[in-house]
């Protein structure tokens, strides 16, 4: 009912507003249907413009409306009569209702339709008379060429948007009348043509108007873009073009013409790729030098350099497949040819959809294609290519692309939603890989449709079918889903790390004595490595089953030949060692055996090392590539490694490599130490021992102990200790890694400004600082100058750092971080002034002359103590000086003669008495006091607006000031000037001295006076000024880059151009007021919220829109801006993509501004300092925004394209969406959106959808505007999701470098100035190949919501930072980790993109770029001066998700190609940096939690076989050092300690050691560590699962605000699998150890061995009720228990989701477990269950001292019993109606003999109380163990029919798992104090804020809403 009544309330809402303004929320009319033409309708842009036309004059002619309206639903009905397509019948329908309606208002009888076309012809007149249309554009621009922005800002825009919206409706009128009407008289038709040559600019086009040339728009005017369109121009010796194909009118046929009439491209495509040439041409010019405006001509070096980078690829492929080019020399291709191939590669890859991922097919395309082309060139007159030509007509999408979509979208479709074994089917990769040998020639050209290449899948019963030719097996590389990936990818790792092991085993067990017995057993490493390798030559074989018909025969022979030569080699070395030892071990054996093996063995190390060496020198690299001629060595190279397309030259420079060779020996240098001296040499003592005791008692039947010299019990000890071995080199990564990356980072001076005290300090170092790098480099700027030119110099830069500065503080005030007042005082003077000074901000100077004041009234010193004690602050110094010029400039402005005489009497006396040195001797200093107070007054009247009564008071104040100062402050003789002191004095005394005052006028003398009072009035400290954490954090970041290390600026006309690229699903856009308002549960809305967790901005905002500080938001309902206003406001704090639009729309902003400044300084010669700075238009950025170069300039650098992949199928259904997506477009005109639109139409009675990818930009209607629609060919969602929305928009993207940013990302405009830096470091040294992806520092914004938002905050900003840093230099293995990084736009997209998609192995999609990158020899980088904002998530539940997601994507990277190849190519110390920071890191992780159940499963089977008991009373040896610094290690890797190392040195670095300190010990007080171990549970158990069962999926974790409270039902069924049951497990080990384990030292022994272990068990299952917000008040724990109950005991059914129902939520929860290995690897790891039945019941007092399996025999048959029962009593209700009585009886009576049994045991055996508890720990993991293998089994189960009592037994240990866990959590509750603590503990740093979040969760009930 509440829904219904929410959709009531929204629409009364919704009239209310309508009835009050006449237009919706955005300002729009209300009526009309226009935008929502349904897409299926081909012309539908003609019906939208007749719409939005009607809508227009709806009011002035409504009749005319009509008609309209009438045409539109002609249309629509001629278009599609039987209105079959989607959506076309309910658009007809409202368009009819809505002519119904104008019908219906219209006064009078019947319509006389016969006079529409009549009554149109007059309105058009009346419409230009009304509009007074001649004159629109004259004055538009007059206004223009005026200049005249800065007086008038607006008034162009007001105008241009008058004339286009004029001119779209006469364009409209003049189609409709055309249409209805051939004949138009003359007259009418004349103004209609001359109306018609207005309206190019209404033509839609992207950024650059080239088909419809623009006088408004002044990007077709710069030299560069003039000169790239005419290089395209039709050249001599081009075919002609035949007469029938259409150019438009408005431009010349060109070169891409031709190639859309040869291959039959789709006209946008070619629009599209015509803009994409011109841009990279365009800007590629800008670089080399500016060009003549006359006549532009483009360089060859461009065309070159834009011809290279695009075919750089093609150039490569053919180069490895050992073929021509299309052009046999590269020297003799012309500059037009060589634009005619760029042209066709990209019209090629513009139109290629889905199979943009496979880069060598498009060059096989291009390949064959260009030399189609070259044979049409030969020809007098264009022909269509034969490979496009069908009797349809020439189309590339359906003759090229669409037979190799249609085999990709085949086998896509076959891998059942990702539930399908990869190696069921061909991802892209295979596709691709394809092309990789010269087998691809036989696809021929056109397609050889009948290749098996082209052979689609035929499933069968749901799988494929396996062998004969009807299925394409994969190319080059199989993915199987198993956990070897890890040893086949890295196997050197493994190798090396069991080399090490046995090496420093074999010294410790020789007690470290190097003689020749241990050198002879440290040769045993040479039979291990045999083997080790041999093993991997076995995978290679297995590994590739599923590829053998498809791979390269060379593949294949090279790993039979592998597997030969490893299988030969294992078996001689291990042969010829064996054979030494045993002639060693003979008294006259001979040695020339062991001297043989240790020759061969020698000769291999040696070869083997001295091959590894070579390879790391670039030199010796292109010595062994020359020396492949010799088929010697290029088969010991093909040997070693195989040579893929991609991989090859994978080396860096000598001297990076010996960087990260140093590295990686520190690192293991440390683990190997540790490893012997801690780990290894302690346990070959105790392992001695062990192996030698006999006669051992065991508890149980020793079915297993016998005669293995105690086996078992060897391996409990090791086993723990070598998991640690495997796992702390992780650990000696993290800390080395830390150090490492805090040295980097004070190197490049992070963290020096980390306060507003240094902020202050270092102020005057900024101007200079950002000159020398944020700035255009000026001539002359360095040059050695005198003392008074660096001061000038000093104005020079403060000049033009101020507009900057200035623009950085006003954005900080618009986004509401400080206020108004702040902004005053932070704002910087233009210093354009003829001041002999830089004038300061004020917040520097505040209250500083008060405190000078002070020093000189008290002061009894010297002038030069005084100027002294003065001077130690430099900004007191600087506020005495300007207060002193200021005043006297002011004065000599506004006195007159006499006056001014005064004035420099005073200040020669002043200067004089300097001097003399005796200024404190001259003047009455305790009088100063006076002197300010008389000036304060001055400037008071001054600063206020002339009047008579103001004139008045200014001549009283001079006068005062006057008297003040001679009479009072003035002690110097006057004889010597005695002349001039009587003339003034006389003046005075006969009223004629200041009589007259000029009142400043001259703003500049204005801004003087203002900002002088302002000095003399503030008289607090601005120490803490801005107030605002997030606003100094900003300023903080932004001064400190000034002083790192940045790439000198080029001029935005020569900087590289970028794109920004957005995906979007359906997230929020923008807050509707509804959901602002909406209360939660505890009711707390959205806002109000809001309001408290950002009180200042929320008073800043209502004092921008010139509310009360206390207004309430009700209040603001009066006004549709304000609310408008408030949304923003509101969504610009969440995760929302306006947030992310504003923000990278800051990029234009700071484009624009710097272009204006750069305009406005080159007129003035940098060496003319006086010009320089007396100029104030060099910094007055005053409409900056309008200036039409800027504009243009800005948008030829900057794109920013968000992909709404649905914002089509959003429009249409009218979702508020759609609404808020087009006023972002509105908001901001550079704004793109492109989308996937899907038209049905009805073919042959079948439903066919198309495809398109079209872009779209705001129009002047408030709509959308169609620029660009590509039809694909079919269903663009063939793998994930993001990268095929991505790859299908990334067409529409434009310039040199792209930057990928989430929707959950912010930018802030400071940083957008540096943006044109950081593209050039494209172009600087950062090692043996140039940066094709440059990594950018995150800013995690949403840390200061909650303790565990900034848990996740700090281990994500470490991350990014410190960890990225490291990553990227020493190690040279950073890759792609998500979003702001900025790729090289055209490497990238010849390469396959910026993602991968194919689906579920590619689904941590960002990481494969860099994959790709890094495999294709590109180079990653970080930068650290520059940063972006970024979300995540702020709730257990949503973090939990993401890390799910995170770990479910690495356990997929395990089992890809591109992790094998770069695991097998890469030197040794790279592969172990890219191990351990990848894939390694998560196996790691698990090995930590492995490592407690490997441990106390050994104690386990030490107590329950009673062998632990005797070893420690015979040898007290369990207790040594090795098991205890093993469990040590594994404690402080769980609970994050090592995690938070790189985290507090990250701290110390960016904010001090201090704070650095605290920072963590309040982190540790919040119970971080709690968080840590649970966030080791919850990517152990994902990444576990998806390499043993897949089911890694995209998880969608929400973005917003989590302050509510999480049901024990929604915790219990997240985490039940993940967290409890293997928490439970882990606390019945405990429970079985300590209830069986015999421990020397008592309860202290046992806590000090098991206590991280109860540590992660209870972390694991109380940590998501302790950070559950409310998670111990009492009635929400009520509430819970009610809801859980119910949720468990509901029954499933059809339609039933798993939130509803426990046995829906079951059947969701095995969905994973689908194939047999799966199914035997859960049955192998549940078997570890029945280990507590065994060893217990022998332990059972009842037994005595029988060891015979009849006792395991009986608990067997009580353990059926006790099931039998467990039926009885939960037997189906359905079959149970009919004999209730009976079944009760059955019931009752077993009960009772149940009982009586146990009872008559109790009495007559030795069973005793303490069995019953033993059983329930015997019986409870063997239920379990049961359960889990009938689960594994499932589809079995349910044919024998037993599958209902599975489920049975499942609830039940669902139900008591649930009470073990909540009843705890019910106790806690009971105590008010405990919930208090909690809330406290979770939002303890907001509470350090000020912020009321008890208020929040305690509900808010009186907040009302609008």
């Amino acid at each position: 009912m509440s829904h219904v009544e929410d959709l009531w309330e929204r629409l009364v809402r919704s009239v209310l507003r309508r009835e009050r303004t006449g237009k919706d929320a955005y300002g729009r009319p209300v009526e009309g249907i226009a935008g929502y033409v349904p897409s299926s309708l081909a012309n539908n842009r003609d019906i939208d413009e007749i719409l939005r036309a009607a809508d227009e004059i709806q009011d002035e002619d409504p009749n005319v409306s009509r008609i309209l309206c009438e045409h539109a639903y002609s249309l629509a009905q001629n278009l599609d009569p039987n209105s079959e397509g989607r959506g076309v019948l309910q658009f007809k329908t409202g368009l009819m209702s809505v002519i119904k309606q104008k019908l219906a208002k219209r006064e009078g009888g019947l319509i006389d339709r016969s006079q529409d076309i009549a009554r149109l012809q007059e309105f058009y007149k009346l419409y230009r008379e009304k509009n007074d249309v001649d004159k629109l554009r004259e004055e538009e621009m007059k206004l223009k060429e005026s200049g005249a922005f800065s007086g008038n800002l607006g008034e162009l825009e007001r105008k241009r948007v008058k004339r286009k919206r004029v001119f779209a409706t006469l364009k409209v009128l003049g189609a409709v009348l055309e249409q209805l009407s051939p004949e138009i008289p003359d007259e009418l038709k004349r103004v209609m043509e001359s109306d018609a040559a207005m309206t190019e600019d209404l033509i839609a086009y992207n950024i650059i108007p080239l088909d419809a040339p623009s006088t408004t728009n002044a990007i077709v005017s710069l030299p560069e873009v003039r000169a790239a369109i005419l290089a395209l121009k039709y050249f001599r010796g081009l075919p002609t073009l035949p007469t029938d194909f259409s150019i438009p009118a408005t431009r010349k046929a060109d070169m891409l013409d031709f190639l859309h009439y040869m291959f039959g491209f789709q006209k946008d495509s070619v629009s599209n790729q015509r803009e994409h040439i011109v841009q990279l041409l365009a800007n590629e010019q800008s670089r080399l030098h500016i060009l003549e405006e006359s006549e532009p001509e483009l360089d060859e070096a461009a065309v070159q350099s834009v011809f290279l980078k695009s075919l750089e690829n093609y150039i490569k492929w053919c180069s490895y497949l050992g073929i021509q080019p299309v052009w046999s020399n590269f020297e003799v291709v012309s500059k037009e040819k060589k634009l005619l191939f760029v042209s066709l590669y990209f019209l090629i890859w513009g139109e290629a959809a889905n199979i943009r991922f496979l880069p060598e097919c498009l060059c096989y395309i291009f390949h064959h294609m260009a030399r189609e082309m070259d044979e049409i060139l030969r020809q007098q007159i264009a022909q269509p290519a034969n490979s496009c030509n069908s009797e349809n007509g020439v189309s590339f999408l359906d003759q090229v692309i669409f037979p190799l979509y249609d085999v990709v979208a085949a086998e896509a479709a076959n891998n059942k939603n990702g539930r399908a074994p990869h190696s069921a089917w061909r991802n892209y990769d295979d596709f691709n890989e394809y092309f990789w040998s010269l087998n691809c020639f036989e696809l021929g050209w056109p397609w050889r449709k009948n290749s098996p290449f082209f052979q689609k899948p035929i499933p069968k019963k749901g799988m494929l079918k396996s062998g004969g030719s009807k299925h394409q097996g994969k190319t080059s590389f199989v993915e199987h889903r198993t956990f070897l990936h890890l040893y086949h990818s890295f196997h050197r790792l493994w190798i090396f790390l069991a080399m090490m092991f046995q090496g420093l085993a074999i010294i410790a067990f020789n007690k470290g004595n190097l003689n020749a017995k241990t050198f002879r057993e440290v040769l045993s490493l040479g039979p291990t490595f045999a083997v080790m390798k041999f093993f991997e030559s076995v995978l290679d074989v297995i590994m590739m089953y599923g590829a053998y018909s498809t791979t390269r025969s060379l593949a294949i022979a090279r790993i039979f030949l592998r597997f030969l030569w490893f299988s030969i080699a294992s078996v001689v070395i291990t042969f010829l060692y064996v054979k030494a030892l045993q002639e060693e071990s003979k008294r006259n054996g001979n040695p020339v055996i062991f001297r043989l093996y240790v020759i061969l063995v020698g000769i291999y190390a040696g070869i083997q090392f001295f091959i590894s060496f070579l390879l790391r020198i670039p030199a010796c690299h292109q010595l062994t590539n020359q020396c492949d001629r010799w088929s010697i060595i290029r088969f010991v190279k093909w040997m070693r490694q195989e040579h893929y397309y991609v991989g090859r030259g994978m080396y860096e420079r000598t001297t990076d490599f010996i960087k990260y060779m140093l590295f990686w020996l520190v690192v293991l240098g440390a683990k190997f130490s540790f490893a012997y001296f801690l780990q290894i040499k302690p346990l070959v003592g105790p392992t001695q021992t062990i192996v030698k005791m006999d006669s051992i008692e065991y508890s149980w039947h020793s079915i297993v102990s016998k005669n293995n010299y105690n086996f078992w019990t060897v391996v409990s000890l090791w086993a723990p200790v070598v998991a640690i071995y495997i796992l702390d080199i992780h650990v000696f990564y993290t800390v080395t890694s830390a150090i490492c990356g805090f040295l980097l980072g004070a190197r490049d001076r992070l963290g020096e400004i980390r306060s507003l005290e240094a902020l202050h300090k270092l102020f005057e170092q900024f101007p200079g600082a950002f000159m020398n790098t944020l700035h255009a480099s000026l001539s002359n700027r360095t040059s050695h100058q005198s003392s008074s030119e660096v001061v000038e110099k000093k104005k020079v830069d403060a000049a033009r750092f101020s507009p900057f500065w200035n623009e950085i503080i006003k954005n900080l005030r618009e986004e509401d971080y400080i206020t108004t007042h702040e902004m005053e005082l932070l704002e910087m003077p233009k210093n354009s002034g003829t001041l002999p000074l830089v004038q300061w901000p004020l917040f520097l100077l505040a209250s500083k002359i008060f405190l000078a004041k002070d020093i000189a009234v008290e002061s009894r010193d010297s002038q030069e103590e005084l100027w002294e004690r003065i001077s130690r602050d430099d900004y007191m110094k600087y506020a005495v000086q300007e207060c002193f010029h200021t005043v006297r400039l002011i004065l000599t402005n506004i006195l007159d003669d006499e006056g001014k005489m005064w004035v420099e009497r005073i200040y020669e006396d002043i200067y004089a008495s300097i001097a003399k040195r005796s200024i404190h001797v001259d003047f009455q200093l305790n009088k100063l006091a006076l002197v300010i107070s008389r000036v304060f007054a001055l400037m008071g009247i001054l600063k206020e607006g002339e009047s008579s009564d103001m004139e008045k008071g200014a001549v009283k104040a001079v006068q005062d000031l006057y008297d003040v100062i001679r009479h009072d402050f003035l002690s110097i003789d006057m004889s010597k000037n005695y002349e001039t002191w009587n003339l003034l004095s006389k003046a005075r005394t006969e009223g004629r001295l200041f009589t007259k005052i000029k009142w400043p006028k001259d703003t500049e003398l204005r801004s003087q006076v203002k900002r002088l009072h302002s000095l003399l009035t503030i008289k607090d400290s601005a120490a803490n000024v801005p107030k605002n954490l997030e606003a100094r954090r900003r300023l903080q970041f932004f001064t400190n880059s000034l002083f790192m290390d940045i790439p000198m600026a080029k001029p935005v006309n020569e900087m590289l151009s970028f794109s920004v690229f957005t995906p979007y699903y359906s997230e929020i856009v923008l807050y509707s007021m509804n959901e602002l308002l909406k209360k939660n549960e505890d009711g707390i809305s959205i806002l109000f919220y809001l309001q408290k967790i950002f009180p200042d901005e929320w008073k800043n905002f209502l004092a921008r829109i010139g509310r009360h500080e206390n207004a309430h938001e009700s209040e603001l309902a009066d006004s549709p801006s304000d609310i408008l206003e408030l949304r923003f406001w509101a969504s610009y704090r969440a995760q929302t993509l306006a947030r992310t639009v504003r923000g990278m729309m800051y990029y234009r902003k700071a484009l624009m501004l710097q272009t204006y400044l750069e305009r406005l300084n080159s007129g003035v010669a940098t060496s003319d300092l006086e010009a320089a700075i007396s100029s104030s238009d060099a910094t007055d950025t005053q409409g900056f925004e309008l200036s039409p170069q800027a504009r243009a300039q800005a948008d030829l650098k900057f794109t920013y394209v968000v992909t709404c992949q649905i914002y089509g199928k959003q429009k249409e259904d009218k979702k508020p969406e759609a609404a808020d997506i087009a006023l972002l477009m509105q908001r901001n005109e550079a704004l793109r959106v492109a989308f996937i639109d899907d038209v049905e139409s009805l073919t042959e009675g079948k439903v066919h959808t198309e495809y398109y990818s079209k872009l779209v930009k705001g129009d002047i209607n408030g709509k959308d505007k169609e620029i660009y629609s590509i039809k694909l060919p079919g269903n663009p969602k063939l793998g994930e999701g993001k990268p095929e929305n991505q790859n299908h928009a990334i067409i529409f993207t434009r310039g040199n470098a792209i930057q990928t940013i989430d929707m959950n990302q912010d930018n802030y405009f400071e940083e957008a100035l540096k943006m044109r830096n950081l593209l050039e470091e494209f172009h600087r040294d950062h090692g043996i190949r140039p940066p094709t992806i440059l990594g950018v520092r995150e800013h995690v914004f949403t840390g200061s919501v909650s303790s565990l938002a900034s848990f996740m905050s700090n281990q994500e900003t470490s991350f990014v930072t410190l960890g990225q840093r490291v990553l990227a230099t020493p190690l040279k293995v950073r890759m792609h980790y998500g979003h702001p990084d900025v790729f090289d736009r055209v490497f990238h997209i010849t390469r396959g993109g910026i993602s991968k998609a194919s689906r579920i192995i590619n689904i941590s999609e960002d990481i494969f770029a860099g994959f790709n990158s890094t495999l294709r020899q590109g180079n990653i980088t970080h930068h650290e001066y520059i940063q972006v904002g970024k979300g995540r998530d702020v709730g257990l539940n949503q973090i939990a998700l993401f890390e799910g997601k995170v770990a479910g994507g690495n356990g997929e990277q395990v089992l890809s190609r591109d992790v094998y190849r770069l695991g097998q190519l890469f030197d040794f110390f790279r592969m172990m940096s890219f191990y351990f920071t990848t894939v390694g890191y998560y196996f790691c992780t698990m090995l930590t939690v492995l490592t407690v159940y490997i441990f106390l499963y050994g104690k386990t089977y030490l107590a329950l076989s009673g062998v632990g008991e005797t070893i420690q009373i015979r040898a007290r040896i369990l207790d040594n050092t090795a098991l205890t610094t093993a469990l040590n290690t594994q404690f402080l890797f769980q609970i994050g300690i090592f995690t938070a190392v790189p985290m507090v040195l990250g701290f110390i670095l960016e904010q001090g050691f201090l704070r650095a300190v605290v920072s963590f010990v309040t982190m540790q007080l919040q119970l971080c560590s709690v968080f840590f171990t649970f966030s080791l549970g919850t990517r152990t158990h994902y990444f576990g699962r998806t390499i043993l069962h897949g089911g890694a999926r995209y998880q969608a974790t929400g973005r917003g605000f989590v302050v509510r409270h999480i049901k024990f039902s929604e915790n219990y069924r997240l985490y039940s699998r993940s967290h409890f049951v293997k928490g439970l497990e882990v606390v019945l080990l405990l429970v079985v150890y300590l209830a069986y384990g015999y421990n020397e030292s008592g309860a202290i022994g046992y806590i000090l061995l098991s206590i991280s272990s109860w540590f992660m068990s209870l972390s694991w299952l109380f940590a998501p009720y302790l950070f559950n917000p409310s998670g111990f008040e009492w009635q929400k724990t009520v509430e819970d228990f009610r809801d859980w109950t119910n949720w468990l005991l509901y029954r499933g059914g059809i339609g039933v989701k798993g939130a509803e129902s426990w046995e829906a939520w079951w059947d969701e929860e095995l969905s994973h477990i689908r194939t047999l290995e799966g199914r035997i690897v859960e049955t192998i790891l549940s078997l570890r269950f029945f280990i507590f039945q065994y060893g217990v019941v022998y332990k059972l007092d009842v037994q005595g001292s029988d060891k015979s399996l009849t006792v395991y025999g009986l608990s067997w048959i009580v353990l059926a019993v006790l099931i039998i029962l467990f039926k009885v009593f939960t037997f189906s209700q359905k079959i149970s109606v009919n004999f209730q009585l009976v079944l009760r009886f059955v019931q009752g009576v077993s009960f009772l003999m149940a009982l009586a049994g146990l009872a008559v045991a109790i009495i007559l055996t030795d069973l005793t109380v303490s069995d019953i508890f033993a059983c329930i720990l015997a019986f409870v993991p063997t239920g379990w163990g049961i359960l889990s293998i009938a689960v594994a089994w499932k589809p079995l189960l349910k044919k024998m029919g037993l599958w209902k009592s599975i489920r049975s037994i499942a609830r039940l240990y669902d139900a008591g798992m649930g009470m073990l866990i909540f009843v705890p959590v019910a106790l806690l509750s009971w105590f008010p104090f405990v919930s208090t603590f909690q809330t406290r503990l979770m939002y303890n740093q907001a509470f350090s804020r000020g912020l009321e979040i008890s208020l929040i969760l305690a509900g808010n009930n009186a907040n009302s809403g609008i």
